[in-house]
């Protein structure tokens, strides 16, 4: 059982985590900043984000009042303004900097100028993008740039467990105390197979989304909630957790796909069409905004259509677009297409709403610190009140940047003030499993995935949230046992951490008596006139 003892602690190498790191860095050169991943470096939602990023570029035709206006339209009453007013007018300096990094955004032909896109709920043209592969762009960049600090150190195939706060010291531990403290983690070496105590100063979670909670998601199969099911287990307050986005537009692939290939939001603000089977649009019954109107709004109305009809996808139409400008913009798109066996510029896309982003999360402040000291939250798995009830595309590489500066910020001026603590004990390893009965993870983890998909998806009702909560008891207990009796494996920790996950989408959307940006429910189909968030 080993221990080891770093100044900061950075679980996640994301867009967040890394950012954070390489700021860090170069403010305090001396100290040593320790990444962990769960599997290599540049794995991460970030690497999955096609859209790109949005920032107030062109202030000729757009301005910060008018992204400001549009970020609260789409969280439908629940954003925290403040901090919708930070994300947007400190964003652009953040985007620049990567800039200086080596992202490099698509410009326009001819002329010294980013190719600014257009997404749903954008009232102007601000997306700065890298043909569709922006997030594999930005973590190529920050990855690059992170090699260049000596004082950065990535560990890969580490598996967090658990935050490190008093309860492990002995001391009784209230839900929520304000005295709560983190000393960093438990973590599983993947390759040694052995449990080790990460020690820190300081911590920052950046452990992404929780996506693969439903059987249909574009999250990579490590989004498993982790961060946000730790932070919950050490006490710290979990936000609006029944924000659970939906984009609208996976490509509906029968053979099957985890995770589901998603079909850019900016594909539509491109001028891709919603329609039919026959070829016939229909969002003109949704919203005046049509295929750009936000995404739940988008996502409610193919999942209403396809049960209305009684198939299993609807259709993108890109057929009347220029073939080279489409191939242009979505190269990666257009290859996924064909590999399957059709070409986008003769026959529509079918396309199919899948888990995408996770809005709420461990609820943090201003300068992304949680309830429990020392501990900070950026990133999806944080809940930042950006977003409210509903993320406006490509807003989510944005916040992530600014709050990593300002984390780092914070991190910096308060650094000197912490010190490691030496009386953690180490995890107690005892257990076995057979291997045979790694049969009871895999299906516990199917029955997981589809009591989430039928019962708390995108339309729920007090009927199917309840049967959901019964069904996920008998989940909970049945996998607390295996975690009581066996050796710790990253499959049973992911299936615990999802099981948490559920509980808490599931018993935020139960105390939601109204319907509001991503979450609807059949039975209080109408938004209340006063907002509220739901904090666990």
């Amino acid at each position: 059982m080993s221990r080891i003892e770093t100044d900061i602690l950075v679980l996640g190498s994301g867009i967040a985590g890394l950012s954070f790191a390489i700021k860090t860095a170069r403010q305090l050169p001396d100290k040593e900043i320790l990444v962990l991943t769960k599997t290599v470096e540049g794995e991460s939602n970030t690497r999955y984000a096609q859209g790109g990023v949005a920032a107030v570029w062109d202030h000729e035709h757009d301005s910060f009042d008018k992204h400001i206006a549009d970020t609260l339209d789409a969280g439908a009453g629940l954003c925290n303004e403040d901090v919708v007013r930070i994300v947007v007018e400190e964003g652009p300096e953040r985007v620049r900097e990567i800039i200086e990094w080596g992202a490099r955004f698509d410009k326009e032909k001819e002329v010294d100028m980013y190719d600014l896109a257009k997404e749903g709920g954008h009232s102007e043209s601000r997306i700065l993008h890298y043909k569709d592969l922006t997030g594999w762009e930005i973590q190529r960049t920050l990855m690059e740039e992170a090699k260049r600090y000596p004082n950065i150190k990535v560990l890969e195939h580490y598996f967090a467990l658990e935050f490190i706060t008093q309860h492990h010291l002995g001391h009784m531990v209230i839900r929520v105390t304000p005295g709560i403290e983190c000393y960093g983690c438990y973590a599983l070496n993947k390759q040694t197979n052995s449990i080790e105590t990460l020690l820190s100063r300081v911590t920052i979670c950046c452990t992404g989304g929780a996506g693969q909670v439903y059987n249909a998601t574009t999250n990579p199969v490590i989004a498993s909630g982790d961060g946000v099911a730790m932070a919950y287990r050490a006490k710290a307050r979990i936000e609006n957790m029944e924000f659970m986005q939906f984009h609208p537009t996976s490509l509906y692939n029968p053979a099957g796909e985890n995770p589901s290939f998603l079909v850019s939001e900016a594909v539509r603000g491109h001028g891709g069409i919603l329609k039919t089977e026959e070829g016939e649009e229909f969002m003109q019954h949704y919203d005046p905004r049509l295929s750009l109107a936000p995404r739940d709004i988008v996502a409610r109305a193919i999942d209403a259509e396809m049960k209305k009809r009684g198939t299993d996808c609807m259709y993108l139409d890109c057929r009347h677009l220029n073939e080279e400008d489409f191939i242009a913009h979505f190269p990666t798109i257009h290859e996924k297409c064909k590999s399957i066996g059709f070409d986008p510029m003769t026959s529509m896309i079918p396309v199919v709403p899948a888990c995408h982003y996770t809005c709420g999360g461990i609820q943090v402040d201003e300068m992304g610190r949680s309830s429990i000291k020392r501990l900070y939250a950026a990133g999806e798995c944080s809940g930042t009140g950006l977003h409210g009830a509903n993320r406006l595309a490509s807003n989510s590489l944005l916040e992530a940047l600014v709050f990593a500066h300002r984390i780092s910020k914070d991190v910096c001026d308060k650094f000197d003030s912490w010190s490691i603590n030496n009386k953690v004990p180490d995890w107690n390893a005892e257990g076995t499993m057979d291997p045979q009965e790694l049969v009871l993870i895999t299906q516990s983890l199917k029955e997981l995935k589809s009591i989430m998909s039928y019962y708390v998806g995108i339309v729920r009702s007090n009927l199917r949230l309840k049967r959901a909560m019964d069904r996920l008891y008998l989940l909970y207990k049945e996998t607390e046992e295996l975690y009581k009796t066996s050796t710790i494996s990253p499959q049973l920790m992911e299936l615990r951490n999802l099981i948490t996950i559920a509980y808490l989408i599931t018993r935020s959307a139960s105390d939601r008596r109204e319907s509001r940006g991503l979450h609807f429910t059949t039975d209080y189909p109408d938004q209340l006139d006063f907002k509220e968030n739901s904090i666990l």
